[in-house]
């Protein structure tokens, strides 16, 4: 493991559990979950996902704990930096806000050594064949994170969830075709 991954894995425990003494709903999201649950380890950030109502809440939470909070141009999350790691706080998930309800698609795991709500792999698929467009169509962190964790997905619910997406249907066939869904 690279010192960038030891950043990481750290950034990951320090939000997490100023998240869970904060009683604020939240889920690790992103390649991090999918990592807790059996795919390769991500190298760029760490995400999670806090209900849109509870932004401005969880902000100053993280703030009082004297964490770098920093709004970037995008307006749909904000950034914590801790020794240099990207932790990034999603309040919205392929444009659409994130509502509670949608944090309970979550399952309590261990990572690291500190249970938290991770979310499910049917989620975190959809929500990465859903970001699939013509700027950004990278299989070659979705096709090994999709056969990882290919056996608790409901790819029938991720299917329904991106009908429309012409890139998420396009890659769902060739996930088929290399036998990691059934056809």
């Amino acid at each position: 493991m690279d010192d960038d991954q030891t950043k990481l894995r750290e950034a990951l425990k320090l939000v997490a559990v100023a998240l869970k003494k904060g009683e604020v709903p939240f889920a690790l999201a992103g390649g991090y979950a999918l990592w807790a649950r059996g795919a390769p380890e991500p190298h760029h950030d760490v995400d999670f996902v806090v209900a849109e109502s509870d932004r401005e809440r969880v902000a100053s939470l993280l703030e009082d704990r004297g964490l770098a909070v920093v709004d970037p141009s995008e307006d749909w999350l904000f950034k914590v930096f801790v020794d240099e790691a990207m932790v990034d706080l999603l309040f919205r998930v392929n444009g659409c806000p994130v509502e509670r309800d949608y944090l309970t698609a979550s399952d309590e795991l261990e990572v690291e050594s500190v249970r938290m709500p991770v979310l499910r792999a049917t989620a975190l698929l959809a929500a990465k064949l859903n970001a699939l467009d013509e700027r950004a169509c990278d299989l070659g962190r979705i096709i090994p994170a999709a056969r990882a964790v290919r056996e608790q997905v409901d790819w029938t619910a991720v299917a329904r969830d991106v009908a429309g997406n012409d890139f998420a249907e396009v890659t769902l066939i060739l996930l088929r075709r290399l036998g990691v869904v059934d056809a």
